[in-house]
Parts: structure tokens; C-alpha cells; sequence
């Protein structure tokens, strides 16, 4: 099946006949879901088959679902999680089981509505300076810790049926500003970032899936690392992530430029995949105009990830819930 290097939103709760003629023709990678997108689990099963019709097959449908403040599907309908960094300190010395615990249950919740990728889990070190957007989505301030949780949680996912994201590469801890409004700029020594920023996606590397970070090393490259052929090259070679790289999203006011500029600059870096979630029509047809078919070297990671889905473990959903719940209560 032959894609375009790009992922797709859509409007709301089911498609319109204009998404569905307009997703068959542009044949997406896969699609992301939103809160706009959510209502009860049989309307988003519903969605999520639809998706798939569009496009005649099996394609990946993303969300953001990492619980606190980034969570798109809430109660009553599912459980909500409290931030990871809150929920590190409730765990204390059990905080690695916590962390496989929560993520393990959300994958049981996502693969029920036809969900199977989740982006998650965040790799970015938490930094005195850390944006408040960012702060309690971190999982910790040193690179042993983020890096030990993110397993966990990734192990979780894929214990689930459902595959994690890695994110956000090389690292957005330092960010002071939000990337959705703002771009980011972080003037700081190579050696330096080497060290702490960028060493949990190095010990990640083998990750299958990761998203990129909409933030300016200039130790790196004056362009934005989404854009940046020089990041893309050192995610790639002295990071060593061969996985499957997409965009943060594309319509963020981090990045200048027309969309279409954008995606066509994050493909020409390196980039396999833009990430465009808001979906809007207009945008997305100059998205679909700007991004050509996935190259061999994207189809090949994107075959690499996707031979992860697998069935899910069994597991117990009431026990790891009580058991989830006890670890948090002390």
C-alpha cells in the first residue's frame, strides 16, 4: 500500500462525505484523533472503522492520550490519569510499575475504540526553566529516570496492542516558551545537550516511532529541528533513531510559513511523515498537494513499526486498576 508522507485529523465526530472522498484520493499514512473527535465508545469504534474505510485498509489511528492535562478521551466514559510528574512522586519507590500499570490500562482502553497508537511517552528532561505546558508532562530531571519510565510506558503500550511515540525528538524540556504559539530557542552548549537532552532518546533509539520537537538549537542549526536537515542528521547518525520520524504538528505557530511550506521544508529535512491535526479541509488539500508518496526508507520504518501491533497480552483490567490505585495511595 503506497501513502502519502502524511497523517491526517478530521473534523468531528463522523466523517463527512467530502473527508471520505477527499481521505480515499490523498491515501494518508493514518490519522489522528482529538476531543472534537470523542464522544462515547461506540461513536469513536464507529469513527475509527470509518477511517479506515476511507483508505482500504488497516491504517494507524493516533491520539494523544498521556493522561493530566493531554488526555482526549475523559470521563465519565473512560478514567482519567494525573500528570505523569505527579503521579512519579504519589508512586515513589513503585513509580516504574505505576508508569506500566497506567499506560498498560490506557492501551486497553484505546485498542477498544480501534486506537492503536498513542503518542506518548515523553522523553523531554524537566528543566528548572521548563515551560508550565511541558512541566508535569515530564516523567523526570535526569536522564535515568525519564529513560527507565519511558520503557514502562512504552512496554505498557505494547503490551496493550498499541504502539508508543516517542517524543519529542531531540528534546523539548528547555523550552520557556509554548511551541504552539512561540518557537522555542535554546542557546546552550552541544556538550551540554548531548548530555541531558538528548541522552534518554539515545538510550530509546530502537523506538519504532518518534515525534519531532519544534524547537531552535543553534549549536544545531538556526531552523527549527522539524525543518532542520543538520537535526535531522544528528537524530539520525549520533542520536541513532531509526525509527520512524513525524512531525509535531505541522499547523503549531512554532513554524513559519504557509502549511504546505512547512511540510514540504519537514520532508525535504528528513522528516517521513507530517503530522497535521486541526482538520481543516483547506489545509490539508495544500498539505496533500505539498507531500509526495512515502519514500522506501519511510515505507521500510513504517513496515518496521506496524509489525509491532500485535494481539495484546491478558491481563486483569480490575486487579491493575486496584493495583494501579494502591501504588498511588501509598
Amino acid at each position: 500500500m503506497t501513502c502519502k508522507q502524511v497523517i491526517f485529523g478530521c473534523e468531528g465526530l463522523r466523517l463527512t462525505r467530502e473527508e471520505c472522498r477527499f481521505f480515499a484520493s490523498a491515501a494518508p499514512w493514518g490519522f489522528i484523533l482529538f476531543a472534537r473527535n470523542v464522544d462515547t465508545p461506540e461513536q469513536l469504534r464507529s469513527l475509527t472503522a470509518q477511517l479506515r474505510d476511507a483508505v482500504g485498509w488497516n491504517c494507524p489511528v493516533l491520539i494523544d492520550q498521556e493522561g493530566g492535562r493531554v488526555q482526549r478521551m475523559r470521563s465519565p466514559q473512560w478514567r482519567e490519569y494525573p500528570p505523569a510528574l505527579d503521579q512519579m512522586r504519589a508512586a515513589g519507590k513503585d513509580a516504574a510499575r505505576a508508569m506500566y500499570l497506567r499506560n498498560r490500562l490506557i492501551a486497553e482502553e484505546l485498542l477498544h475504540v480501534g486506537i492503536d497508537v498513542n503518542c506518548a511517552p515523553v522523553a523531554d528532561v524537566l528543566q528548572l526553566e521548563t515551560h508550565p505546558i511541558m512541566h508535569n508532562r515530564c516523567y523526570g530531571s535526569d536522564v535515568e529516570t525519564v529513560t527507565a519510565m519511558c520503557r514502562e510506558a512504552a512496554r505498557g503500550f505494547l503490551d496493550g496492542g498499541v504502539l508508543p511515540v516517542l517524543k519529542h525528538i531531540p528534546g523539548y524540556g528547555r523550552a520557556v516558551v509554548d511551541g504552539h504559539k512561540d518557537l522555542p530557542k535554546v542557546d546552550v552548549p552541544l556538550a551540554e545537550l548531548e548530555a541531558l537532552d538528548f541522552a534518554p532518546f539515545k538510550a530509546l533509539s530502537d523506538m519504532r516511532i518518534g515525534m519531532t520537537a519544534h524547537i531552535v538549537f543553534p549549536e544545531v542549526d538556526d531552523a527549527p529541528a522539524t525543518t532542520s536537515s543538520k537535526a535531522m542528521a544528528m537524530i539520525r547518525e549520533d542520536i541513532g533513531f531509526d525509527g520512524l520520524i513525524m512531525t509535531d504538528d505541522i499547523s503549531m505557530e512554532a513554524l513559519s510559513g504557509t502549511v504546505a511550506q512547512r511540510s514540504a521544508a519537514a520532508i525535504a529535512a528528513g522528516c517521513d511523515l507530517v503530522l497535521h491535526c486541526n482538520g481543516e479541509m483547506d489545509d490539508m488539500l495544500a498539505i496533500a498537494d505539498a507531500c509526495g508518496p512515502m519514500t522506501e526508507q519511510a515505507q521500510t520504518r513504517a513496515e518496521r513499526a506496524l509489525a509491532q501491533r500485535a494481539a495484546p497480552q491478558e491481563i486483569d483490567i480490575p486487579a491493575a486498576l486496584q493495583e494501579f490505585e494502591a501504588l498511588l495511595s501509598g
